[in-house]
């Protein structure tokens, strides 16, 4: 016999577009009423489940955590609505995580990419420049369609942020791994690597802290977007606090960064550069924070259909995951006011649906 949900509420199948009447049946949605009556009517606005676009599954401090406390960091985006993750690299072989069907749905970018000691150790894989293309070919082979870079980091002998590997090299990288049919992200802080970046042809550009005018043109027309992670970039201030003595000019930019991080993100959705929710979780940062990650979206000043679709509709459609439609996987998240209004209502979910079994 088919469980069947029937979700009685307003239905948000895209920011602008709204409908009444929907099913699961089996897991999957239909806009078609079943002849068997419901298991479990639920009521309230209906979202397709959130996206995570930049989250470390299996990572800790350190390095990779074991399975227990993987599946822990699962549950924690789970219970907060994040019903697909784009990890963002881990040390961990996750690949056991997507066959499990009570956790959100997983798309892995393999390991960190970083320059030899330059980058917090045991996350990922420490490598010098000559070895970064074929480096980059293995993990578009071993992931699922993304690779990493950590394009700078503090650099001790400038005593300042800088690029990880020349440019050049950079874009062989690039170019190999879309040889292979995957995507490159990047870690971006500072300012000068976003150009290095774009003109190597990246896909996408995490945190983007150093963003500037001159950016955004190139941004909009190489069509490359951004994910803020705003709930990570609020720990700059410790960071340098803790730097200051020892690298004063790297603690100043620091300081700097944080100062614009609103400004700049507005800047970016003005312009019409392409924004994604995601909360760096793993390592220092807890999982299960997209909401706050949101709120932190609404704060730069995008309005709260801007920041669904950075966490739902646009996220998914850029990802090439099913949103709402006829014959999709019943991956929802319910509300108990209109979110596109009321966004705070994303943070204490009426209901979780994950592949048509009720979470809550």
């Amino acid at each position: 016999m088919a469980k069947i949900i029937e979700f009685t509420g307003p239905v948000l199948v895209s920011r602008n577009d709204q409908r009444y009447g929907m099913w699961s049946v089996d897991g999957t949605l239909t806009f078609v009423r079943p002849a068997t009556a419901p298991d479990r009517v639920l009521d309230g606005w209906v979202l397709p489940g959130f996206v995570d676009a930049h989250c470390h599954i299996g990572l800790g401090v350190g390095g990779a955590v074991d399975g227990q406390t993987t599946l822990a960091q699962a549950q924690a985006d789970l219970d907060a609505g994040t019903l697909l993750i784009r990890d963002a690299g881990s040390p961990s072989d996750t690949r056991w995580v997507q066959q499990r069907p009570d956790v959100p749905r997983l798309i892995r970018a393999g390991r960190h990419i970083a320059r030899s000691r330059r980058y917090l150790r045991g996350l990922g894989h420490e490598i010098e420049p000559d070895q970064l293309v074929e480096t980059v070919r293995k993990e578009a082979r071993d992931g699922d369609g993304w690779v990493k870079l950590v394009g700078d980091w503090i650099d001790r002998g400038v005593g300042d942020l800088a690029a990880s590997f020349p440019a050049k090299i950079v874009k062989d990288a690039i170019a190999a791994a879309h040889d292979e049919g995957a995507r490159v992200t990047a870690h971006c802080f500072a300012e000068d690597t976003l150009d290095d970046m774009l003109d190597a042809g990246i896909d996408c550009i995490e945190h983007a802290t150093g963003l500037l005018p001159r950016h955004l043109p190139r941004l909009v027309e190489q069509a490359v977007p951004i994910v803020p992670t705003l709930v990570n970039i609020a720990t700059f201030p410790d960071i340098a606090a803790q730097a200051a003595p020892k690298f004063p000019d790297y603690a100043d930019h620091m300081v700097r960064l944080w100062e614009r991080r609103r400004e700049r993100v507005l800047e970016a959705y003005e312009a019409g550069v392409a924004i994604y929710a995601g909360t760096d979780a793993g390592s220092v940062i807890k999982h299960g924070r997209i909401a706050d990650e949101m709120k932190e979206l609404h704060d730069a000043g995008l309005p709260p259909a801007a920041v669904l679709d950075a966490a739902a509709w646009r996220a998914r459609e850029w990802l090439g995951a099913e949103g709402i439609s006829e014959g999709a996987s019943a991956d929802v998240v319910l509300c108990s006011e209109d979110p596109r209004i009321q966004l705070q209502a994303v943070s204490h979910l009426k209901h979780i649906v994950l592949r048509g079994s009720l979470v809550r």
